[in-house]
């Protein structure tokens, strides 16, 4: 492996869910488009796909978050809750967990814990939730 490429995350409110993760994490829009074609959906499995996808990137784009919003097919509510096989979470590092937590928190966002220190204290860490219930793993690194 080189690196990883990027997090997709299937949403059912596109402006929203682009909202949070450029105003409160931080990510910029790279690129809005709308995909259909024998492509997609041959790759998805699906027939007739039509999906609205904004690729979203952090300051060094290490990081790329793509979002998808399939206009041909119903999207089913996500629990993710983080016992469940499958991918339960991703994880971002940031710079003030405790201002983050608190911007955050004013919003509505809901988290598991305050910030946390485990032992050895290198880092803080707290999970929170996206508006469409996706598992956010938030880490400062101390």
């Amino acid at each position: 492996m080189i690196r990883v490429r990027h997090i997709g995350i299937t949403v059912t409110d596109f402006d929203r869910m682009l909202d949070f993760y450029r105003r409160f994490l931080g990510f910029s829009r790279a690129k809005i488009a709308v995909e259909r074609g024998e492509y997609i959906d041959n790759f998805s499995g699906l027939l007739n796909v039509k999906v609205q996808t904004a690729k979203l990137s952090n300051e060094s784009d290490e990081v790329l978050i793509e979002l998808l919003k399939y206009h041909s097919h119903k999207s089913f509510v996500n629990r993710n809750m983080i016992n469940e096989c499958g991918i339960s979470h991703f994880a971002l590092t940031v710079d003030n967990l405790d201002d983050l937590f608190l911007k955050l928190s004013n919003e509505g966002i809901e988290f598991m814990a305050e910030p946390q220190r485990p032992p050895g204290g290198k880092v803080s860490v707290t999970f929170c939730r996206d508006p469409e219930n996706n598992l956010i793993e938030l880490v400062e690194e101390l």
